[in-house]
């Protein structure tokens, strides 16, 4: 009985972790798009999110892995600074300002592309092994190239509202160089999100390298996060001089930075490793589109955001070519030794707004 409930429990348990950190990732999504359209600044999102999560962070590190933690020599601490540039800093950053300039749906769904990013750099760096004369190899790139396009849908073409579509076209009606500004603004999104799905992808590749040198999970987080802060601190006390970008000034801010920082970084770090070494990196990435429509009903019910042709035509060919890829991975996975599998599946891991 003890036996069948723990491989319940095993089995089971990784699947509601993860459902229930898709639910905070939309959550915070939301919660910071809301802040955002309310005046807070992302950058300072940003700073305030990465020190939150290092305070976090910081006391489990210290009394969990204290007598286990190596001495940081200066190799890992350059490996760990530039992870902290890519994956932390920078990354936020863009993820923030493309919820600035265009909608959550929009962005939770290019959010997808960047395991196929990962794969592709992966490839490119002989990570990745690509064998076309496999059904596996040729699903792995077929899955590619359909996510590929389903990007450029989204980059490319906006589409009409099916949404409240009356109301906007009377308002464009009226208002059309607000139309082409809007426009300008949606680009300008796209660009972020893409540039965040480009650090994703490299910090992804770069994290793997760092985990085997410096397998210490929480130990490498909170300095992570650490070091992430003060770059993006820097940047920010030199474009924002002003004391009045800085200050949270309503309940509603102070519960969004909190958020963000203990609840989507901090927590959902811990929660993710060990789904991780629980199930695998592709089990975890296949959960990444739940996000999305999470996301999609607080844009609409709540927000009452506008959903456009071209985001539901891109949508369904992303997440379409991103089960492609997943599958011939997964494939390739159970007919390899465990240790292949282990190395290539620790070359591409899990999207996490």
């Amino acid at each position: 009985m003890g036996v069948m409930g723990s491989s319940c429990l095993g089995g089971g348990l990784p699947v509601a972790v993860m459902l229930c950190l898709n639910v905070v990732a939309a959550v915070m999504v939301s919660l910071v798009k809301v802040a955002m359209d309310g005046g807070m600044n992302p950058l300072v999102i940003v700073t305030l999110q990465q020190l939150t999560a290092s305070v976090f962070l910081a006391p489990i590190a210290f009394f969990k892995e204290r007598k286990s933690r190596p001495k940081l020599t200066l190799e890992i601490f350059a490996y760990i600074f530039v992870s902290a540039a890519l994956g932390a800093a920078l990354r936020q950053y863009m993820i923030f300002v493309a919820l600035r300039y265009t909608t959550a749906t929009f962005v939770t769904a290019f959010s997808n592309i960047a395991p196929v990013l990962t794969f592709l750099l992966a490839v490119a760096t002989r990570s990745e092994a690509l064998n076309l004369k496999s059904k596996t190899g040729m699903a792995k790139l077929l899955g590619t190239l359909v996510s590929l396009g389903g990007a450029m849908v989204l980059t490319l073409y906006k589409g009409v509202a099916l949404t409240h579509a009356a109301s906007q076209q009377h308002l464009h009606s009226h208002r059309p160089h607000a139309d082409a500004v809007s426009r300008g603004k949606w680009t300008l999104g796209t660009v972020a999100i893409l540039g965040n799905c480009v650090c994703l992808s490299c910090w992804f590749l770069l994290h793997g390298r760092l985990a085997r040198k410096y397998p210490h999970v929480y130990s490498c987080n909170a300095l992570m996060s650490m070091l992430s802060f003060l770059q993006v601190a820097v940047v920010g006390l030199c474009t924002q001089r002003s004391i009045s970008p800085w200050l949270v000034k309503s309940k509603f801010q102070i519960l969004t930075v909190l958020y963000a920082g203990i609840v989507g970084c901090g927590v959902s770090f811990v929660l993710v490793t060990w789904c991780i070494e629980k199930r695998g990196a592709v089990f975890v990435a296949a959960f990444i589109p739940v996000v999305q429509i999470i996301v999609s009903v607080i844009d609409f019910s709540i927000l009452h955001e506008q959903l456009y042709l071209g985001s539901v035509l891109g949508s369904v060919l992303v997440i379409g070519g991103l089960y492609l890829l997943l599958w011939g991975k997964r494939q390739e996975a159970l007919h390899c030794p465990p240790k292949v599998a282990e190395d290539a599946d620790k070359e591409q891991q899990p999207v996490h707004t």
